[in-house]
């Protein structure tokens, strides 16, 4: 049975973000769990969810490859989250994005 387990990397700047997250999704059977959230002052978060072991392997590849392309300032696992937790974690929105179109 897996267990499932939501990791969170917090870094400073976006490129940090970016370069940390491309190696999560690289390096384990995750899953991005909603957009990357700004939450002031330059710092940026993903979250990403998958088995424990998945989610901790991924997070390391992605605090690693952060950390050379900037500054990292959270890397953290939580296992077997309790249900209710969904509701403060970023979502992925139900609606298409729509396309805009120009006319010449």
């Amino acid at each position: 049975m897996m267990q499932r387990a939501i990791g969170i990397l917090e870094t400073k700047g976006l490129i940090a973000l970016v370069t940390g997250t491309d190696a999560m999704l690289k390096s384990a059977n995750v899953t991005l769990k909603g957009p990357m959230k700004g939450v002031g002052s330059a710092l940026v978060s993903a979250t990403v969810e998958g088995d424990v072991a998945a989610v901790k392997a991924a997070l390391d590849a992605g605090a690693s490859a952060a950390q050379e392309a900037g500054e990292v300032v959270s890397a953290h696992v939580i296992a077997r989250p309790v249900g209710g937790l969904d509701a403060v974690l970023p979502q992925r929105s139900s609606k298409p994005r729509s396309t805009r179109t120009t006319s010449k």
